[in-house]
């Protein structure tokens, strides 16, 4: 399990856009790596294509997973992430305000 998912809202810790919220588009585990919406976002030359328009594109590149942090759905301020099990089911919950992030 991961402490941190796609379409969780996270906070950026350490970088150019620290303090930044944004949500996971899309995580990479073998990397550590996460793409946030609107943070780390970089300019690319794009070839033209037969589909595609040519030129400066900008796109969010991956940030490490250490330099983020999930926010507590109670208080929205930067919170870790544990595990613990409520039934028969492992959730994950904020170790900020104890309560869970994962329905």
């Amino acid at each position: 399990m991961q402490k941190i998912r796609k379409g969780d809202e996270v906070v950026v810790l350490t970088g150019k856009d620290k303090g930044r919220k944004g949500s996971v588009l899309k995580v990479m585990p073998k990397e550590n790596r996460a793409i946030v919406s609107g943070i780390n976002v970089v300019k690319r030359h794009q070839r033209q294509t037969a589909n595609q328009e040519g030129g400066i594109v900008s796109k969010e590149a991956p940030i490490h997973l250490s330099n983020l942090a999930v926010v507590d759905p109670k208080d929205s301020k930067p919170t870790r992430v544990g595990f613990r099990m409520e039934g028969d089911r492992k959730v994950r919950y904020s170790k900020r305000s104890g309560e869970v992030i994962d329905g």
